[in-house]
């Protein structure tokens, strides 16, 4: 990777919040890509008299290209095989911050879940340099094994070490081994990995609490229409919190975005970082790596978080989003980072020179099919309806394309795979129940959405979809709860639109405490 003036400059000015020294150790032996790497890792050094560089020999380490880092005098949590170049540079720059004593940002009570493991734990994560979600993983990764001496993260680069990569299978990053077990594929983060460490019996540690703050309103969601509720709430001077799993939500996983009236272009990590930024200007609390188990309707509205705290509030906004819909056939979920994905930027490279599938003819599907035709061999598009439902200026683009074939009015049956691996997808022709196998090595599901409202089920009227029914201002079906953005009715789930949602909904909120809130608490 090359570091350029700027970026060193950049990194300079970060590493003046260093409190601790802290070292990084590479791994002694022959490697022909070792002196790279050493070259960087020296260069970084040098930013700072607070950090040291040597060569040793790391226990457990497999490779020479695998380097720790580590507080100066204490046990090494946080590894590295291969350059943290691309997306994963952040990664690197973080680990040496949050050991050397910057704030981890993680709430008190998640601190103390993790303290409380008592198990040994080595995380390994595959990595591609490109995948625009593997960093939260790997941040989240590290700083439990920061919090934790029990706990150990090793980042590996996946076009380092193909060869491992290739006999262990993997076909989708990011891709987790716990102790050398499968751990997890795909995008996950902290509350996710302690409520499966809780699932294994690996985490026995939950303290339900009652926070003493009666709060006028909490923003479940931290993406366009959770933040933007947020920001008009507290603008109205309302004592609020926002509960997030993260930051930005799944805009954060969108690579361009040009569609946000007034700004050009921008990509949705940018994006992400501007709505936080905008948010810490306001006296919002924030509660990031929770989520929200359930919600009991009382006098106040009580809402239990993962962590075991229990908030308190006269109003909740429901801002939580959507997630990608699966296709929920046979073979799916069993070949999940073994062929099949739901991130063509993220996976895509892992399939150059292959054929591969993309199940869903909206926009997101043929978009997907048209960005994968470069580097795939082959792309086979399967739209169920006769007719793909993309934009006719991006089925035009679709249908010229040399290595797309098109399967309209097609179902998808099954995933086939053999030995582990995707190797074909099972179809049926709608018009005739013909059966037929398209060989491939790879399958992207690209079918829409499906609303995260399942903690809420129960208690707001949603649709046969699962979306949360509202009306014109945002109100649900019960008194004091409310709902905005993706996760909703409305009919186009656009940031745009989310951000304008959330700022109605928490105008209407605003004025229901004004106005009806003093009648209903009486």
């Amino acid at each position: 990777m090359e570091l350029k003036t700027d970026l060193l400059k950049s990194v300079k000015g970060y590493f003046t919040l260093l409190e601790n020294e802290i070292d990084i150790i590479l791994h002694k032996g022959d490697h022909p890509k070792r002196e790279s790497i050493k070259s960087f890792l020296k260069k970084i050094v040098s930013l700072s008299d607070k950090l040291t560089f040597k060569e040793a020999s790391i226990a457990n380490a497999d490779t020479p290209l695998t380097f720790s880092i580590s507080e100066k005098g204490k046990k090494a949590g946080i590894f590295f095989s291969g350059t943290p170049g691309g997306h994963e540079f952040n990664s690197f720059i973080l680990a040496i911050l949050n050991s050397g004593g910057h704030d981890l940002k993680i709430d008190e009570t998640i601190i103390d879940q993790v303290k409380s493991i008592q198990s040994d734990l080595k995380f390994q994560i595959y990595i591609s340099l490109d995948c625009q979600i593997c960093p939260d993983v790997v941040q989240s990764l590290n700083k439990l094994a920061i919090i934790n001496n029990k706990i150990s993260c090793e980042t590996i680069d996946g076009g380092a070490f193909q060869d491992t990569v290739k006999d262990l299978g993997i076909q989708a990053v990011p891709t987790v081994f716990l102790n050398g077990k499968p751990f997890s594929s795909g995008k996950t983060n902290i509350p996710k990995i302690i409520k499966k460490l809780e699932e294994s019996n690996l985490l026995d540690f939950k303290k339900e609490t009652l926070n003493p703050t009666l709060f006028d309103s909490i923003v479940i969601g931290g993406g366009p229409a959770g933040i933007s509720s947020a920001v008009y709430l507290a603008r109205k001077g309302l004592r609020v919190v926002l509960v997030a799993e993260t930051i930005g939500g799944q805009v954060k996983e969108t690579l361009g975005i040009e569609n946000l009236i007034s700004v050009i272009q921008t990509t949705g990590e940018k994006l992400t970082s501007d709505l936080h930024s905008h948010l810490l200007d306001y006296e919002v609390k924030i509660k990031d790596n929770m989520i929200v188990e359930k919600i009991v309707n009382k006098s106040y509205k009580n809402v239990h978080l993962s962590s075991g705290e229990i908030l308190q509030s006269k109003t909740v906004i429901l801002a939580t989003g959507a997630r990608w819909r699966e296709l929920n056939i046979p073979g799916e979920r069993e070949n999940l980072g073994k062929g099949v994905a739901y991130c063509p930027h993220c996976d895509g490279p892992f399939f150059k020179n292959k054929e591969v599938a993309v199940v869903g003819g909206g926009n997101s599907g043929v978009e997907a099919a048209l960005d994968l035709s470069g580097i795939a061999k082959k792309v086979s598009l399967i739209e169920f309806m006769p007719d793909l439902k993309a934009d006719q200026i991006l089925v035009d683009k679709v249908k010229n394309s040399d290595n797309i074939e098109i399967f309209t009015n097609t179902k998808s049956k099954e995933v086939v795979s053999e030995s582990g691996q995707v190797n074909g997808l099972l179809c049926e022709k709608r018009e005739n129940s013909k059966e037929f196998l398209i060989p491939l090595e790879g399958i992207f599901v690209q079918i829409g959405l499906i609303p995260n409202s399942s903690f809420v089920k129960n208690l707001v009227k949603t649709t046969s979809y699962g979306e949360i029914i509202i009306d014109e201002s945002g109100r649900t079906s019960i008194e004091g709860i409310f709902a905005c953005g993706d996760v909703t009715t409305i009919p186009y789930k656009q940031i745009v639109i989310s951000m304008g949602e959330g700022a109605k909904t928490a105008l209407t909120v605003a004025d229901y405490l004004m106005k009806d809130y003093a009648e209903v608490a009486a």
